[in-house]
């Protein structure tokens, strides 16, 4: 139902769309008519992919764009942001697979737990092969480019019961825990595969219903607990590391097309600089957050992770999300990692 409405919105965008490409004037390269690239994230401004496109992306491209990025879902409401790039509303995101998937069910395949081993894994995977039909097929449908992949991180459990009460060693400890996951059918069936009750909620709302007992927990690396400040309204975190996370740079295409092979040339290599910063941020934030967790109070500990990442592929196998996978190409994924 979900893929279904979400194809029917942009369908009906589709009009929208066509306009704002052929109304767009050519790129220029004067500052007064420099076009403004708007860039609308959920996340906050010092989430390290936010600071790594605002002091490595925007810098880059200010010789013929000005990058004007829009945080905590103040511009474009968290989940809509493709459609808004497809409709000429939005220029530039921050996008999920999971998001992704809602359109082409294939992407299920980078937002499955235990796929991707590393932020390595993550860069060797977008740029090879494997993903070009993936890319021409989000460009040809959805007017969308995928430029880079950016590291969000290891997602664990976070909850606000303490270990006491609650001990998450493999996945049969998270029944009947309300466990807060975005809105769509690949993140509520990765909840279901570890384990827990998905709850699907804004990020914007999560820390009042953890702060009020309406969720149980969240999962999310954990740079985005401390940055949310999560760790105020939790108790303990199970390193189960059940998803290398991963967003894409999200881009116009009706904009791409209107600038100069030069300015191309400038914009991919800037979108690559500034996935390289923020995943080195992010992976020294990793290392570093655990001990400033602890000493907050949480308990934070690693769980048997092969009764995880058993459990998991098996909830995956012969599912309508494996279905959608195109023949190989996980076996392609693997052979990429270690």
């Amino acid at each position: 139902m979900t893929l279904q409405l979400t194809r029917r919105v942009f369908m009906a965008s589709a009009g929208a769309f066509a306009l704002f490409a052929a109304s767009l004037a050519p790129f220029a390269a004067s500052a007064q008519d420099k076009p403004v690239i708007r860039m609308s994230t959920p996340a906050s401004d010092t989430d390290q992919r936010s600071v790594a496109l605002a002091s490595v992306f925007g810098p880059a491209i200010s010789e013929f764009a000005t990058y004007q990025p829009h945080y905590n879902a103040s511009l474009i409401a968290q989940g809509s942001e493709l459609e808004a790039i497809a409709s000429g509303d939005l220029e530039m995101s921050i996008a999920s697979a999971q998001e992704l998937a809602n359109f082409f069910p294939e992407f299920s395949i980078f937002a499955t737990g235990y796929v991707h081993q590393s932020a390595e894994h993550q860069v060797a995977v977008f740029n090879d092969a494997l993903m070009d039909p993936f890319k021409q097929k989000v460009e040809d449908e959805l007017g969308v480019k995928l430029l880079s992949v950016m590291y969000l991180g290891k997602r664990h459990v976070n909850l606000r019961f303490p270990r006491a009460e609650k001990d998450v060693m493999t996945p049969a400890d998270l029944n009947g825990v309300n466990l807060r996951m975005p809105g769509s059918d690949a993140w509520q069936f990765l909840g279901r595969a570890i384990g827990a009750n998905p709850t699907p909620m804004a990020f914007t709302e999560i820390y009042t219903a953890l702060q009020t007992g309406s969720v149980d927990g969240q999962d999310n690396p954990l740079p985005t607990v401390v940055d949310a400040k999560f760790y105020e309204v939790t108790k303990q975190v199970s390193l189960t590391a059940h998803l290398v996370d991963l967003n894409y740079i999200a881009f116009s295409k009706a904009l791409w097309d209107k600038m100069t092979p030069e300015q191309q040339a400038a914009t991919q290599k800037a979108a690559d600089d500034a996935a390289e910063s923020g995943r080195t941020g992010q992976l020294a934030k990793e290392e570093e957050l655990v001990s400033f967790l602890k000493e907050q109070g949480l308990d934070v500990y690693e769980p048997d992770l092969d009764a995880f990442r058993t459990h998991v592929q098996a909830q995956y196998v012969g599912s309508e999300f494996a279905k959608a996978w195109p023949e190989g190409v996980l076996d392609q994924i693997n052979a990429l990692g270690n």
